[in-house]
């Protein structure tokens, strides 16, 4: 990489990067916000597998939960924050840099 190339991984997001996080980065950045149940069913996982990836990302401060009771039970909807849609969008330019065809300027 010459001094005037960017680097392709300056986006890329090792938090981000787990499967199924960048399922669940996906999924909110398409809707939005989605109930945590939505995104169970989306990503055909276990609820503790769910709130293990989701309780990393809010780690990280990229995705955010409120909840709101629905029909007398207590419904979870998650969404991304302004940084984890920042830092989503990077990791996919990021790997789209990755896997992109080469840049034929030498």
């Amino acid at each position: 990489m010459s001094a005037g190339t960017p680097d392709p991984l300056a986006g890329f997001d090792a938090t981000i990067h787990a499967p199924n996080r960048l399922r669940i980065c996906a999924l909110l950045d398409a809707a939005g916000e989605a109930e945590f149940v939505l995104v169970q069913k989306q990503l055909d996982v276990s609820a503790s597998v769910l709130s293990k990836h989701v309780a990393v990302l809010m780690d990280a401060d990229y995705v955010e939960q409120r909840k709101a009771v629905r029909d007398t039970r207590q419904r979870v909807w998650l969404r991304l924050t302004r940084q984890g849609r920042e830092a989503y969008q990077g990791h996919l330019a990021a790997l789209r840099a990755i896997v992109g065809p080469p840049d034929p300027t030498p």
